[in-house]
């Protein structure tokens, strides 16, 4: 099963509740407003930083801000600050090394269009679609029923 970490959720909600707030959010701030751990929070807000999606500040009025809108932000560049690189196995996009069979393996190379299709799907994919409330949608009219 394909799984992103939980770290990977904690970022969309900490990168959320950024976004909502706007302006520079501390650590502890954004912990009570997410309810998540506040060094959780930390660390989530450390790999965010370093890749630069988040922008830490230092001093009295210091926090963290977001470098540009959840609207431009591919869920795929979260995946990557948070879990590392996109890759299904082991061998996808050259990897050398990281498998006992990879001199005799029948599939290799082949998994690649498909980590391909996996890496462009996350990429067009908003964080801002998955970070704002859901739309409710009725399959059918509701019927408007009228006293007469």
């Amino acid at each position: 099963m394909l799984r992103v970490s939980k770290f990977t959720d904690y970022a969309v909600v900490v990168l959320s509740r950024l976004e909502a707030e706007g302006g520079v959010q501390t650590a502890p701030g954004l912990a009570a407003g997410t309810g998540i751990a506040e060094p959780t929070v930390a660390k989530v807000l450390k790999m965010l930083s370093q890749a630069g999606l988040v922008e830490g500040l230092r001093g009295a009025r210091g926090g963290y801000r977001l470098l540009r809108p959840l609207a431009s932000l591919g869920l795929s560049e979260v995946i990557v600050a948070v879990d590392g690189p996109i890759a299904l196995t082991a061998c996808v996009d050259g990897g050398f090394g990281l498998c006992e069979a990879e001199h005799t393996c029948p599939v290799r190379g082949r998994w690649d269009p498909v980590n391909a299709a996996i890496k462009g799907a996350l990429s067009a994919i908003m964080v801002s679609e998955i970070a704002s409330p859901p739309v409710i949608r009725r399959a059918h009219p509701v019927p408007v029923l009228v006293a007469e």
